[in-house]
């Protein structure tokens, strides 16, 4: 099943990208080993319990169409009994979904992201305005606007803030050009404000400064996908110091880290749904189990992708937003399974 679902994946995957892959000279080596290889690893993972679940439905239905869950019940096996093996073959694969999703996943998906950003996305865009960020405590960075290809800002401005939030240093500048190779910054046309504990100004005025300050472009935005390319431990820092800085991104990091447990766990209360619906004998056959299933597996897709809108947009805290699916799934499940014929 998951290999049916990938072949498919790869084979539009090929369709979208084959432009930039022949435009930008992609080595066939870094074509398959690089980016299609972990690109399995990525969409595996991700698809599992959506997989498991329908390859439940197709097991279990062939069984019920024989009348060998009815000949089973029959013989004085209980239904929880029956489930039991089923539990024990999801235990195995959540485990693997955990161990992939926490360890191995992350370095592919930084393989891949890498050839990603090399061959297929060169180019970034920061279309936000007006950014902000804490560069260090007390410490204000703005941008009014910044052209990422270029590493250059406009309306830069730093703000030194003492203990008592009182403005003692600013910065106003008109354009500023990140050098990554030096790691300093080109500052031009420059006015300084110093500000004593009197309220007196001193006002001072530059034409270009080259200075290096705690700061890049890939401060104020980069691709989210990222987070995904982080471990554990790397993707906590990096969460901590997106809060220090009053990312936006942090939500969508802490997405990340909550869903790679959830998404694991989803396995158990999908394994569950999928026999409670397939266990039962039906005139439609396994093709009507698999409907209803395709069917469900869809809502469940849906119900991820809202809550995630939910922690974005409407302030839902991500750890209960990414579990929302899964809550509701098992209260379904656990429905579904009183209703089955036992």
């Amino acid at each position: 099943m998951i290999i049916a679902f990938i072949v498919i994946a790869i084979v539009f995957d090929v369709s979208e990208k084959i432009d930039d892959l022949i435009t930008n000279q992609a080595p066939m080596k870094e074509i398959l080993l690089d980016y299609y290889l972990n690109f399995t690893f990525f969409l595996g993972n991700l698809l599992s319990s959506i997989l498991v679940f329908l390859t439940v439905i197709l097991v279990t239905s062939g069984m019920a169409q024989k009348s060998e869950i009815v000949a089973i019940l029959s013989s004085g096996v209980s239904y929880r009994r029956m489930l039991l093996p089923y539990f024990v073959a999801a235990g195995v694969l959540v485990i693997f979904s955990l161990i992939i999703s926490h360890s191995i996943l992350p370095r592919a998906n930084e393989v891949r992201l890498s050839f990603e950003e090399k061959y297929i996305y060169s180019s970034f865009r920061i279309t936000e305005e007006n950014l902000h960020r804490e560069i260090e405590p007390g410490v204000i960075a703005y941008f009014q606007s910044i052209t990422a290809s270029k590493n250059v800002g406009y309306k830069f401005s730093i703000e030194h803030w003492d203990e008592n939030r009182q403005l003692r240093k600013k910065l106003i500048a008109s354009k500023a050009t990140y050098f990554p190779e030096e790691d300093k910054w080109e500052i031009i046309n420059v006015q300084v404000r110093n500000i004593a504990a009197d309220g007196k100004e001193r006002i001072s005025r530059f034409n270009r400064i080259d200075t290096t300050i705690n700061l890049k472009i890939s401060d104020f935005g980069q691709r989210l996908e990222v987070a995904a390319a982080l471990g554990d431990r790397e993707l906590n820092e990096y969460i901590e110091q997106e809060k220090l800085k009053g990312s936006d991104q942090v939500v969508f990091l802490l997405i990340e880290k909550y869903s790679r447990t959830s998404n694991a766990f989803a396995i158990f209360i999908l394994t569950l749904i999928g026999v409670a619906i397939s266990s039962r004998k039906s005139r439609g056959g396994t093709g009507l189990h698999m409907a209803a299933g395709v069917l469900i597996g869809f809502i469940y897709i849906f119900a991820m992708k809202l809550s995630s809108v939910s922690a974005t947009n409407a302030g839902v805290p991500p750890i209960v937003a990414v579990w929302i699916p899964n809550t509701i799934f098992l209260l379904v499940g656990i429905y579904l399974y009183r209703k089955a014929p036992k």
